[in-house]
């Protein structure tokens, strides 16, 4: 397994990261639902987390890189988990005639999001969110996804709180239960794709 060097990213490093998130997340099952054609798929996804980045991540979380930008990890502090207006309506953008569908996921996403986590660990449900994490297919399978997600655990079992995050596949669910998250709660939206719901307690090792 390889070992990456891990930084923080800035604001210089987007237009990589975005094009690599969009290489990671283009067979991914939900974004196949979202964005159908897949000759237009690419670079709406590379729009997507531009937005994700410039507008949400880094601006309110930390977004985690490999030293080469071939994965990152976008996180969210206690309080910060909800997307601001601004950036719900720039995705609009991308979903385009699929708009309804994706605001009727992203609704029931929230909803969800806010009852799991309603009494669950800190004072008012206080955690850590998973927004995204996604590593260049050329890379998977060598642990990069495991050590960028490594910070934001440590965080959680150093303050005592847990994390959460939204699973769009059973590979990466499987990931996410070896690193302790538990799955809560399977969500589909009509014909959606299932997103497997899943929060890992701030000290997994002691359950």
């Amino acid at each position: 397994m390889a070992d990456p060097g891990l930084l923080r990213a800035t604001a210089q490093d987007i237009p990589r990261l975005q094009a690599m998130l969009a290489e990671a997340f283009f067979d991914d099952p939900v974004f196949g639902w979202l964005i159908p054609n897949d000759t237009k798929r690419r670079a709406r996804l590379r729009r997507y987390f531009g937005i994700e980045l410039r507008q949400y991540a880094l601006p309110h979380g930390h977004v985690w890189t490999t030293d080469d930008l071939a994965g990152a990890m976008l996180g969210l502090p206690p309080g910060k988990w909800r997307a601001p207006l601004h950036t719900t309506l720039l995705h609009g953008s991308v979903f385009r005639v699929r708009v309804p569908r994706a605001a009727r996921l992203g609704a029931a996403m929230e909803w969800h999001h806010m009852r799991l986590l309603r009494g669950v660990g800190g004072a008012g449900g206080a955690h850590y969110y998973v927004r995204d994490i996604g590593v260049h297919p050329d890379t998977q399978g060598r642990g990069f996804g495991s050590a960028l997600m490594r910070p934001l655990l440590d965080r959680c079992d150093q303050e005592g709180l847990p994390a959460y995050i939204e699973a769009s596949s059973e590979r990466s669910a499987a990931l996410y239960e070896r690193l302790g998250f538990q799955h809560i709660k399977e969500l589909r939206v009509g014909d959606s794709p299932p997103l497997w719901l899943m929060i890992r307690p701030s000290s997994p090792s002691s359950m």
